[in-house]
């Protein structure tokens, strides 16, 4: 498999240089030549597989050849040694849960497979690999359990501050050694500005070897496919699909559903469920894309004003608006609907949300008022005890709180604060 940047300027690159660069050097995204079409007898037996079957069988035509079968096979399995259950809610709408990981969020199979991917690839070679990332909430705590003591890299973290629930924060400020945490005085969008900057940039980059650990990189967005066929392996009535709404930030977890479902995975319709920061949303109304600044909200890990893989999705579209109209649809939810809804959903079925997960619920809902004959699946990316401060004064209730977060809480905290200023992190990365 061989991938070319969605700027159609650099040359193509495998899957190992894909991962290893982030970005294309034309400041594109790497997408894959082809999407590979999965025999349809394996998505009609798809019970019978083991999820570390299903994921092998997803991944392995976009790694190739140049991770071994055992090697992947490993991979895979470490990356998805945890549960991903589908769970009723209401008659007509199910939970995925994608929070059973080791940071309780969905970035964690992207986290661990890339860092493994990566460990893989530099295992030999004798000059070290910083991994620079861009985080809103979840990717940081993700990023930094995954690449934690991993030999030959280094992993920056840069955070807007203030705008990370505490639970986020503690995740990605407290493990040290190679992990470090730099706290930006702006928004996650300024935050990816910077690591953007970083990879233009020729002179750093050739005293440095520098990666990405964000979405953009294959090896991070990619592996999200798994959750969709998991989905769908659970799913009761194979012979009446699911809508699909999925929490939309930065839209590398929507783009991979959409690529599983190009690949052959059979789904109703996706739902790209959106708080204020609405570009996509308003995109779909007016087939205008317009950047915003992005507004802090309380499902923040989705505060992102030019979602950097939106490109992805109109590349899977041939940038055609129509054929990206017929397959998704989106809604744009605020923090007063959020705090509603959690609520609600709390008192009349003792199901707890977070507040991602409550955009997407409330975003299906509004689906399926309009399709009542529909059934759907929300992507519950969040343990709600990562927003116990935010869930908490909601229902008036302690959230349960799991053994390793109350070890996390009484850690403390260790960042470089940082304006924002790309002198001043090209300084340090270079000082560093």
């Amino acid at each position: 498999m061989l991938y070319h940047s969605t700027n159609h300027i650099s040359s193509k690159v495998d899957f190992k240089e894909a991962t290893i660069k982030g970005q294309a050097p034309d400041k594109g995204l790497y997408f894959p030549e082809t999407i590979p079409q999965l025999q349809k007898n394996f998505i009609d037996n798809i019970d019978k597989y083991s999820k570390e079957e299903i994921a092998f069988n997803v991944i392995q035509p976009y790694v190739g050849n140049v991770i071994p079968k055992n090697e992947l096979e490993r991979i895979v399995t470490e990356t998805i040694n945890f549960d991903f259950p589908l769970v009723k809610v209401e008659e007509n709408i199910f939970s995925l849960e994608l929070f059973h990981g080791p940071t309780l969020a969905f970035k964690d199979v992207g986290a661990r497979f890339m860092s493994r991917c990566l460990g893989y690839f530099v295992k030999n070679q004798n000059k070290k690999i910083t991994v620079l990332v861009a985080t809103s909430g979840d990717t940081g705590g993700a990023v930094a359990n995954g690449f934690y003591n991993v030999d030959g890299v280094d992993v920056v973290i840069l955070y807007p501050t203030g705008k990370v629930s505490s639970v986020q924060e503690l995740q990605l400020t407290t493990l040290g050694k190679n992990i470090t945490a730099l706290e930006v005085d702006g928004t996650f969008d300024d935050c990816q500005h910077l690591v953007k900057q970083a990879f233009a940039d020729e002179e750093l980059n050739k005293k440095l070897f520098l990666t990405s650990a964000n979405s953009i990189n294959v090896a991070r967005w990619l592996p999200q496919q798994f959750y969709y066929f998991f989905a769908y392996q659970q799913w009761h009535d194979k012979n009446d699909l699911p809508v699909i709404s999925v929490p939309s930030g930065n839209f590398g977890n929507i783009c991979a559903g959409i690529l599983a479902h190009l690949s052959g995975l059979p789904v109703q319709h996706f739902i790209a469920a959106c708080n204020v920061n609405d570009v996509v949303h308003e995109y779909l109304k007016t087939e205008n894309y317009i950047p915003k600044q992005s507004v802090a909200t309380l499902s923040n890990a989705m505060d992102v004003g030019d979602p950097s893989n939106f490109v992805r999705i109109l590349e899977l579209f041939d940038h055609e608006f129509n054929s990206l109209k017929n397959v998704i649809s989106s809604y744009s939810i605020s923090d007063e609907e959020t705090r509603s809804v959690v609520k609600e959903v709390y008192l009349n079925t003792n199901y707890l949300l977070d507040p991602h997960g409550a955009v997407g619920y409330l975003a299906l809902k509004k689906y399926l008022r309009q399709h009542p004959h529909l059934q759907g699946i929300f992507l519950e990316t969040a343990h709600p005890v990562k927003f116990y401060d935010i869930v908490e004064p909601i229902i008036q209730q302690p959230v349960p709180m799991p053994g390793a977060i109350k070890d996390l809480l009484k850690k403390k905290k260790q960042s470089i604060k940082m304006e924002f200023n790309y002198d001043a992190f090209k300084d340090y990365l270079l000082a560093k």
